[in-house]
């Protein structure tokens, strides 16, 4: 699975988010991709209020303060959905 956290530089919570996420990759199989949303003015329209913000497939799963257990949990669903699939 992959998981986009967009971010910028200088974002305590960001980084914070970004270091709890980490946790999560070796139990889920996941991939995170750290998106700096200063790199695409749209991204920093859409985003710049919100940030961190966790997206799966397209959907948002957590922003602000993302509370690792509830990624943990949306993902299990998503990875339980894959093998149902």
């Amino acid at each position: 699975m992959i998981l986009n956290v967009y971010s910028r530089e200088g974002c305590p919570l960001c980084e914070e988010a970004i270091e709890d996420l980490n946790g999560l990759k070796t139990d889920l199989d996941l991939d995170i991709q750290v998106i700096d949303i200063h790199s695409d003015d749209g991204l920093l329209e859409r985003y710049q209020l919100m940030i961190p913000v966790a997206e799966l497939d397209g959907k948002i799963i957590g922003y602000g303060r993302i509370r690792k257990e509830l990624i943990r949990k949306r993902l299990l669903e998503k990875k339980q959905e894959t093998i149902v699939e």
